[in-house]
Formats: C-alpha cells, sequence, structure tokens
C-alpha cells in the first residue's frame, strides 16, 4: 500500500502521520507530498521515514509514476523460520516451538538460540552470543551466557540439544 501525505495538513501534520506509520512497521510506502520546496525540508521529510518526495505544484503523471514505483519496491524480506533438533524457531513471530511445543524464552535466551541455530551446528563462541545478545557495555568477563545458555538448556527439555566445547563455545547438535 502507498500513502501520499501531505505534509501541511490541517490537524495534525502530515510529519506526525509519517513518524506513526515508521514507528508502527506498517508496510505502507510514503510519498511526501508539499510545498516545501528547500532541500534541507525535503531531506527532514525523507529522514522521517517517507520513501519518497514530490514538491507541489507537479505534474499528475508524475504523481502516479511514482505511486507505481512505489508499489512495485519488494518488501521487507520476512526472516526464514529456523527448525534444528526438533526446535522450530520463527524470529518474525518470535517464537519457539520444541516438538511442537511452545517454548518460553526471555529476550537474551531467543537472542542466543537463534544464533547457535544461525551458525547451523557450528561452533559460537561466547564472544560471539554476548555481541549479538548483549550490547557493548557488557563486561566480556561475565558469566552471563553461561547462565543464560543454561537457562535455554533446561527451558528446551530433553534431550539436550547444545553441547558446550571446552575452551570454545557452543555448539547445537
Amino acid at each position: 500500500m502507498t500513502c501520499v501525505l501531505d505534509r501541511d495538513l490541517p490537524i495534525v501534520s502530515g510529519d506526525e502521520v509519517c513518524a506513526t506509520l515508521v514507528k508502527s512497521e506498517s508496510e505502507t510506502r510514503i510519498l511526501m507530498l508539499t510545498a516545501a520546496t528547500a532541500v534541507s525540508q525535503r531531506v527532514s521529510g525523507l529522514g522521517l521515514g517517507a520513501d519518497d518526495y514530490l514538491i507541489k505544484p507537479f505534474a499528475f503523471a508524475e504523481l502516479v509514476a511514482r505511486v507505481q514505483a512505489l508499489g512495485r519496491r519488494a518488501r521487507p524480506a520476512i526472516a526464514p523460520v529456523l527448525e534444528r533438533a526438533g526446535i522450530r524457531l520463527d524470529p518474525h513471530r518470535r517464537t519457539v516451538l520444541r516438538d511442537d511445543r511452545p517454548v518460553d524464552l526471555s529476550r537474551k535466551e531467543f537472542a542466543v538460540l537463534e544464533e547457535l541455530m544461525r551458525a547451523d551446528g557450528g561452533v559460537v563462541s561466547a564472544e560471539q552470543l554476548l555481541e549479538k545478545a548483549w550490547d557493548e557495555q557488557i563486561d566480556p568477563f561475565t558469566n552471563v551466557v553461561r547462565f543464560t545458555v543454561m537457562n535455554v538448556r533446561r527451558k528446551l527439555g530433553e534431550p539436550q540439544v547444545i553441547d558446550t566445547v571446552q575452551g570454545v563455545g557452543y555448539r547445537l547438535k
């Protein structure tokens, strides 16, 4: 879907509408339509998340062509569902199933399991897990990764599917 949005709306500004659409992660494409002609104003409109910008006055044929072009743009790719060792992890829906049983994971636990599954049987170091699941303020000498992996193992249940590779990291069987 494409939204043609005037920046100068009478009650709510077009900028607010644009920001709200972008925050909602809507797949709606936004074409800003406005009399604001300065480069800084156009840059500002695009910076809000608009996909295109058209200045008034405009040729109707150009408006139609731009709307059609926005409609042709590919939608964001949906992350593929990962499956391994009886585990089904859906990054898009943020769900995990183990043998068709839902598994409730915290945000960090989900991120750790996702990294292990993406490695496709390869070893993932604690440092890599820290980098992917935590922010840069985390103490690199913390045992939070070991503790999180232990919780993921417990929540996934038997048989255990996460191996510890001594001195290297972790691997999903």
